[in-house]
């Protein structure tokens, strides 16, 4: 995408954040990491107290799905898939970019083992875990 619309979408995150009451908020909300975006509505620089009373919140108020589920509707068209993982924030990437593009690479072996965490519908791990090229281990 050009730099018009990824502003246009890190805006609305940024709004949306803005909206949310939660037990804390910190920094570094937007990171840019090789190959994906990472939002976390807590904030990357909160303690670890606060990212344990974040993901406690976050699995009563389910806080993580309803923001991709505002930015998947406010942006259908962008070439984006979401995954959640960890404890407090998920990870926007090209579609096709998912753990799985690492098999591309793999041809030579016959038995891949693949160990995650967040194997659900959603998470970060789901797309791999559900490949025939692997055997999944939640």
């Amino acid at each position: 995408i050009g730099e018009e619309q990824l502003q246009e979408f890190i805006n609305f995150a940024l709004r949306y954040m803005s909206t949310l009451n939660l037990p804390a908020k910190r920094g570094t909300f937007v990171e840019f990491r090789t190959g994906l975006i990472n939002i976390c509505p807590v904030g990357r620089s909160c303690s670890q107290k606060e990212r344990e009373q974040f993901a406690e919140y976050d699995q009563v108020h389910c806080v993580r799905e309803k923001f991709i589920q505002a930015i998947t509707k406010q942006f259908p068209n962008l070439p984006f898939k979401y995954s959640i993982g960890g404890q407090i924030s998920f990870d926007v990437f090209p579609k096709g970019w998912d753990k799985t593009y690492c098999l591309k690479y793999l041809d030579d072996y016959t038995t891949i083992h693949f160990f995650g965490d967040k194997t659900q519908p959603g998470g970060n791990d789901y797309e791999m875990s559900q490949s025939t090229r692997v055997i999944s281990h939640t």
